[in-house]
């Protein structure tokens, strides 16, 4: 079984960034309706957007698109690379990919809604909810909230088996595990931590926080991400995968490179949920951008939901002063202030994304191949999108080298 890097889930998920950590340790054009007329756009542009991926691809990945949605509702979209090896095929610019850990957005913004209709309290315990579940070898359900769940607070231990050889893709790439089985897998380990005392990204926090919902709710907890989320807001290519190990068409084929130099086609696998969503540029910049945009979630909860702690050293290497809310991810601006995002990682497609504030602009680059190959590499690659990012938000025309 594999699991979102959020990072890589965004990192966190646990395929593309925890692989490289695992094996070599941490080093440190305008998409506009059929018949409409391009326009410039101020400051970062259409060439500036090019150039950002093609800094991406240079690195090895083999295939990139982003997009740039703004307040005025016009998107740059460029692409860099092709959608599969030894093909000329170009990369799709809305395809399909897993978005895996930006997934746990969506997952939080339910609990988020759940609170603001009263049915649950953030300081509520996991064991209020599910009695006896998170229980032995000093872990206690009873001292876990679900603020803590949701932040990364919990100290509940991971234990998300994944791949670090070509050969266990193919052995593992079809495996399904129940949410019990996950949960069961971490109690074998004692917390990282006392509740409440430390950061450590926690999948198997997110599979309880979707029992938790499913518990309120009576409904399996991807419909209410559906009847509240995607179909509101119009997100009608973002799905659930399930046990379906392939993605709808067009997409771009993912790749790993691992640590052996061998780029393997690693498309084909079933995701453990909650990272097994697969979705668009498009997509994801509007959820960020009705999220942020206040459509989602009262001012109270939304407030709640950027109350940010400090991640862990490991993860401060790719997020330098980056922060986690609930579901949530501040980071720094070059130009200042900071902006939003989740980031993820799963068989292949890592993807990041950004949001300013309001949610008036917001980003997302997803990439089909994850280096993990070395840390510096990893950490390069890391760099290269989130200078994307960046560059978007703080409508800076990039220069492509900040690698």
């Amino acid at each position: 079984m594999t699991f979102t890097n959020p990072i890589v889930a965004p990192l966190p998920g646990k395929r593309w960034l925890a692989a490289a950590l695992v094996t070599a340790g941490v080093a440190a054009a305008i998409q506009l309706p059929a018949g409409a007329h391009e326009a410039p756009a101020p400051g970062y542009g259409q060439d500036d957007l090019r150039r950002d991926t093609d800094a991406i691809h240079a690195l090895g990945i083999t295939g990139v698109q982003a997009r740039v949605t703004t307040g005025a509702g016009r998107d740059l979209v460029a692409t860099s690379g092709v959608a599969e090896v030894g093909t000329d095929r170009p990369v799709p610019r809305n395809g399909y990919f897993r978005m895996a850990s930006t997934g746990k957005a969506l997952v939080a913004t339910v609990v988020l809604q759940l609170v603001d209709e009263g049915r649950l309290a953030l300081d509520d315990t996991v064991d209020h909810w599910l009695p006896g579940l998170v229980d032995g070898n000093g872990n206690d359900g009873r001292r876990i909230t679900i603020r803590q769940l949701l932040q990364h607070t919990s100290g509940i231990h991971d234990d998300i088996p994944g791949f670090t050889t070509p050969q266990e893709y193919y052995e593992r790439r079809y495996d399904t595990y129940t949410p019990e089985q996950i949960v069961e897998q971490a109690m074998r380990h004692r917390p990282d931590f006392p509740p409440g005392t430390g950061w450590s990204y926690s999948n198997t926090g997110y599979v309880l926080l979707d029992m938790i919902v499913e518990k309120i709710t009576g409904r399996p907890w991807h419909q209410e991400i559906e009847d509240r989320i995607l179909k509101p807001l119009g997100m009608d290519r973002t799905y659930l995968a399930g046990s379906t190990p392939t993605l709808r068409r067009p997409h771009a084929n993912g790749y790993q490179v691992f640590p052996s130099g061998e780029r393997v086609d690693v498309t084909e696998e079933i995701i453990p949920d909650p990272g097994g969503y697969v979705s668009t540029t498009a997509d994801i910049n509007r959820f960020f951008q009705a999220l942020l945009g206040g459509e989602l979630l009262s001012p109270a909860r939304l407030a709640e939901m950027q109350d940010t702690v400090p991640v862990n050293e490991e993860l401060q290497v790719y997020w330098p002063d980056g922060r986690y809310g609930l579901g949530l991810v501040s980071r720094p601006l070059s130009c200042g202030g900071s902006y939003w995002s989740h980031e993820g990682g799963e068989g292949g497609y890592i993807t990041l994304n950004g949001a300013t504030g309001d949610g008036s602009r917001t980003v997302t680059v997803s990439m089909s191949t994850a280096l993990s190959d070395s840390p510096d590499n990893t950490l390069r690659q890391e760099r290269a999108a989130s200078d994307l990012v960046d560059h978007a938000l703080c409508d800076t025309p990039g220069n492509g080298q900040d690698t």
